[in-house]
C-alpha cells in the first residue's frame, strides 16, 4: 500500500515512520511512504501556499489551486484510492474506517493547516474529511500520522494475523487487561485464572472483563453496537 502525506511539515514525520512497525512495514515492501512538500508548489520567491480568506476573519487559508498542483504531482492514478484530508470538522474516525482504508492500494492524507483550506479544492479532490477527536490541532500532521499507523498495522503480513484480533473496538468492545511477569507486583497478584492452563476459562474470563470495562469505560460503545 502507498501512502502520500501532503504536509507544509515533512521532516515532522520522518521519525515516526522510521520507527518500529512503520519501518518494519516498509522493509518488507508492505507499504511506501512519500512525503510531499506543499511548499514546493508555492508562489513566488517565498513560495506562498496561503491567502487571506474571503469575507474577512482571522488567519489564513490554504489555496485550492497549490493543493491541486501537489496531488497532481503525487501521481494519484491507482484505481484503489482515496484522498483524504485532516480536518476538525470532519467525520470522526473510529477503527472500522482503519479496517476499510487498509483495503486500499493508494491514499493521499492531505494535512491541513492555518484557518482551514479552500472548499473549492475540497469540492473537486477531497473523499473524505477525517477527525480525530472533538478538538482543534494546529495542524492535521498528528492526525495524519495516528491515521497512517492504525492502517499498517492491519495490512496483511505486517503482524501476525492474531494481533490484530479481539483488540479494543472490535465487536464493540474494550479490550480486557493484560497482565505480565512477576506474578505478584505492589501486593497486587495476577487473576489466577490466568495462571491456570485452562483455556476455556481464559476465553471466559477475558470475555467477561472485556464487557465489564466496556459498561465502565465507554457504555456508548455498547448502546451503539
Amino acid at each position: 500500500m502507498k501512502f502520500s502525506i501532503i504536509t507544509l511539515f515533512p521532516e515532522v514525520f520522518e521519525p515516526i515512520l522510521n520507527s518500529s512497525i512503520l519501518k518494519r512495514a516498509q522493509k518488507k515492501g508492505l507499504v511506501e511512504f512519500e512525503l510531499v512538500n506543499l511548499r514546493n508548489f508555492g508562489e513566488g520567491v517565498h513560495q506562498v501556499v496561503d491567502d487571506k480568506p474571503y469575507g474577512g476573519g482571522v488567519g489564513m487559508v490554504l489555496k485550492a489551486d497549490i493543493l491541486a498542483k501537489a496531488v497532481k504531482n503525487s501521481k494519484f492514478e491507482i484505481r484503489n484510492s482515496k484522498l483524504i484530508l485532516m480536518s476538525a470538522s470532519g467525520t470522526p474516525y473510529k477503527q472500522t474506517k482503519a479496517q476499510e482504508f487498509s483495503k486500499l492500494d493508494h491514499l493521499i492524507v492531505v494535512c491541513g493547516h492555518y484557518e482551514g483550506v479552500d472548499q473549492r479544492f475540497i469540492d473537486k479532490y477531497v473523499d473524505e474529511e477525517i477527525c480525530v477527536g472533538d478538538y482543534v490541532l494546529t495542524g492535521g500532521e498528528i492526525p495524519a500520522m495516528v491515521i497512517i499507523d492504525s492502517i499498517t498495522r492491519l495490512i496483511p503480513e505486517v503482524l501476525k494475523p492474531e494481533a490484530t484480533q479481539n483488540e479494543s473496538f472490535s465487536e464493540n468492545l474494550l479490550e480486557h487487561p493484560q497482565y505480565t511477569r512477576p506474578e505478584e507486583f505492589d501486593g497486587a497478584k495476577v487473576p489466577e485464572v490466568l495462571l491456570s492452563g485452562n483455556h476455556g476459562e481464559v476465553d471466559k474470563w477475558r470475555a467477561e472483563k472485556s464487557l465489564e470495562k466496556t459498561k465502565k469505560v465507554r457504555p456508548d460503545i455498547i448502546q451503539k453496537g
